[in-house]
Formats: C-alpha cells, structure tokens, sequence
C-alpha cells in the first residue's frame, strides 16, 4: 500500500546495524523487539510525513522536533550496544590473560624439568670426559683458548639476553674441563694398572732349582676365561699348597730330631732337600736384611788369607761372597764345593779354621755336637760367628752362659735385627765341661712356619 521514503532504509544503517532482511543473525530478544519498534516507528513516520504534506506548513516544526526527539533517543540505544559489546571484550580479554598465565605456567615448569634434565647430562658428559683420556699430553695443553673465549662471550652474550627454551636434545655452552700434566699422567698409570689387572699372567722363566716354593711354574694361559686356563690355574696352586706342606713337613722334621736322622731323610729322598732349600730361601726373601750378607761383610774386612768352614752352606752363598777359601758342609749337594756330612762329624783336622761359620744351621737337637766340633776344628783363638733366628731364644743369656762352657769367650752380640741375632765367639781351649754334663741352656725352641 504504502513506499517506504529512502531516509527509512538508511536508518537502520545509521545506528549502525545490518538490514533484518539482507543478513539474519541470531539476536538477543532485546535487539528483535527494537528492530520491530524501529519499523513500525519508521511506518509511522511516512505516514505523519504524507499527512503533514496536506497539512498548512505550520505544523512543520512540530513534525521535525519530533524527528529530533526520536534521533535524540536513538543514540543512547547505540551507546548501549557499544557498551555491551565493550564489556564482551574485556570478558574476552580477562579469559586470553588467563590461559596465558596458565601458559607461562606450563612453559616454567617445563624448564625446570628441561633443566634438571640438562644437569643430569652434564653429569654423564663430565663422567665420559673423565673416562675418556687424550691420546698425547701436547693435544691437552695445546687447547685452543680463542675457542674458549668465543664460547665465553656467546654464553654472556645468550645471559644478557631473554634465556632461550632449554630443548631436551641441547646443553649449555659450557667449556670442556682441561688436564694439566700431572693429572694426565695420574690418568695413564690408573688406565695401565687397570688394563694390567685383566691381561693374562706372562709365562714364567724356567725357574732354577734354587728357586723359592712361591715362585712355582705356570704355563701361559691364552684365554684366561677357558676352563683349560682355569685347571691350570687350579693345578699350580694345588702344587704350590702340596709343596708348603712338605715344606712344613720336613722343616719340623729337622728342627726335632738329630742331624744323622735328617741326613738319612735326605739320603733316601734327594728331592726332599730341594724341596726343603727352596721353600727356605722363599721365606728368608721376605726379610729386611739376610744374615748371610752381614757375616760376608764383616769377613771382607778381614784379611782374606783366613780359612773358613761354613756349617749348612746351602748353596755357597758366603763362599761366593768372599775372597777366603771355604769349606763348605750340608747334609745334601746343591753346588759342587759342597762336601756332604754330618755337621757334627766334618772331614777336617784338628785346628786348621780360622773362622768358623752357622748361619741359621743350628738345626736339630744336638746342637751342643754342631759347638763341640767347631771347637775342635777351629784354631786357638779362633772366630765363632752365629747367626739364628731371634724367636728360637727364650733367654739369651742362658745360651751365652752354655757357650762359654764349651771354651768360647763372647766379644759381640747384635740384637736389633727383628729377625734373627748375630753373635761373635772366640775360642780359649778345649771345652771345660764332661760330655755327660746337660746344658740347658743350647736347648732353642724350633722354628716351625704355621699353616696358611
């Protein structure tokens, strides 16, 4: 019925709002109602309009206050639009802030996992480094400190800075840990002492006869792990404990009972006293000082035309020591200037030594004989030198009061060796005491090696 003026579509368009028609949206039912009130408004006023038209022109004025009063109140309508609009943005906003702070949360707790992460590897780096050593100590000093310095100033450079997001994968820039020459070479003999600790035992020397019964024969073993390797192993040790009981064996043998008895053992068994020698010379090794070295070294001040006889030679050891000449006595043969007898009955004459030797050989329980007979062999005034070990002595001055019995007068004794005690005795006469007469005081105790 009625045309819409053009002032009337442009309306919705000047309050700024969006034809009904051309776009349809879901509103609120505040905003429909007021769409509806603006139409039938806008239908109302083209009918004032054709009206006032017929109208006198007095009533004009009217017509446009009312036009005003109605523009006046469509702007406050805007305004609470816009405040709306405004209050949905800061809801907007508070919510965007939120789930950053949620955000910034999550990223901090990362990083300190990240970075107990990182400390960890740093950990392992450091254990690697320490494992792994250079091959030269010229590549460790010669460490390249321009490197060093650009390393220094990136890390001060990346602090200054905002810290980037640490990554699992990455580590800090932190300079590699350099060796001086001293802990270099402390590294190199802990890596060859611990690669000595694996390899298999070198083959042994042919061991000599003289040998100790520590030191028996292994074969090499090519694969430590083989079971080959190990009944070999097994083998020798076995031996080695079977020759420590026969060598406790037989040394008790000597100590407690007399020197003809130990000679007919030897006699029967020639492999006894090798066994017996070796096993003796692996314990007197263990010692400080050997008293065999000591009485050699007093007899080399000595003129050298002397004549010597030195009971229980064992292996010539004092002979090769020295330029006298020595009669050398043992109960078996080790070396061809040994002359095998009983020490209490020795193939020579009547006071023809002047020194007279027992070095660790008063063996057995006639010890008075082994005196007896280097009295009668020894030239008057002649030189007794006694080596024994010092725990066979419970009294030494019962022994010295028993040897001066027998014609011998003592010019020295040395008892601060831990090991054994040296006295010098000289020869006065023939022995002042009966043969039936009892010296307790030549009774030593016997030197017996415990079971290991």
């Amino acid at each position: 019925m009625f045309e819409e003026p053009e002032w009337a579509e442009a309306a919705p368009v000047v309050a700024g709002l969006s034809p009904v028609i051309s776009r349809p949206r879901p509103a609120a039912p505040s905003q429909v109602k007021g769409a509806k009130r603006r139409k039938l408004l806008a239908t109302l006023q083209a009918l004032e309009a054709a009206s006032l038209s017929q109208q006198p022109p007095s009533l004009t004025g009217s017509d446009s206050e009312e036009e005003e009063e109605e523009r006046k109140k469509k702007p406050p309508k805007k305004a609470s639009f816009t405040s709306a609009s405004a209050a949905v943005g800061e809801k907007r906003k508070k919510k965007c802030q939120k789930q950053d702070q949620e955000v910034e949360r999550k990223k901090c707790c990362q990083q300190i996992i990240l970075g107990s992460g990182c400390a960890k590897e740093e950990k392992k780096k450091r254990k690697c480094q320490k494992q792994v050593s250079s091959n030269s100590a010229q590549h460790l000093e010669n460490v390249d400190q321009t490197g060093h310095k650009a390393c220094e100033s990136t890390c001060k450079s990346s602090a200054t800075k905002d810290p980037p997001k640490p990554s699992p994968g990455s580590s800090s820039c932190n300079p590699p840990h350099v060796l001086s020459r001293k802990q270099w070479r402390n590294r190199q003999k802990n890596k060859r002492r611990h690669k000595n600790k694996f390899r298999p035992p070198p083959a042994p020397d042919p061991v000599p006869v003289r040998a100790s019964t520590e030191e028996t024969e292994v074969p090499p073993a090519s694969k430590p792990d083989s079971p080959e390797a190990r009944a070999e192993a097994l083998r020798a040790r076995m031996a080695q404990r079977l020759d420590g009981a026969r060598f406790r064996y037989l040394n008790e043998q000597l100590y407690t009972s007399p020197s003809s008895a130990a000679q007919r053992l030897f006699q029967e068994d020639p492999e006894a006293f090798f066994l017996y020698h070796r096993g003796f010379q692996g314990q007197v090794k263990k010692w400080p000082l050997q008293p065999v070295d000591r009485i050699a070294k007093d007899l080399r001040q000595r003129p050298a035309s002397l004549v010597v006889a030195d009971f229980g030679c064992g292996d010539c050891r004092l002979a090769s020591s020295i330029r006298n000449h020595v009669h050398c006595f043992d109960l078996a043969s080790l070396d061809p200037r040994v002359t095998v007898c009983d020490m209490a009955q020795v193939p020579l004459e009547d006071e023809s030594v002047d020194v007279a030797v027992f070095c660790l050989s008063l063996m057995g329980t006639n010890i008075r004989d082994f005196l007896e007979e280097a009295n009668r062999v020894l030239k008057p005034g002649g030189l007794l030198k006694v080596a024994e070990v010092s725990s066979r002595f419970e009294d030494v001055r019962t022994f010295l009061g028993a040897v001066t019995k027998l014609s011998f007068k003592v010019i020295s004794k040395d008892l601060t060796n831990s090991h054994f005690f040296l006295f010098d005795f000289e020869k006065t006469g023939p022995p002042r005491v009966g043969p039936k007469a009892q010296l307790s005081g030549l009774k030593l105790q016997p030197c017996l090696y415990k079971r290991r």
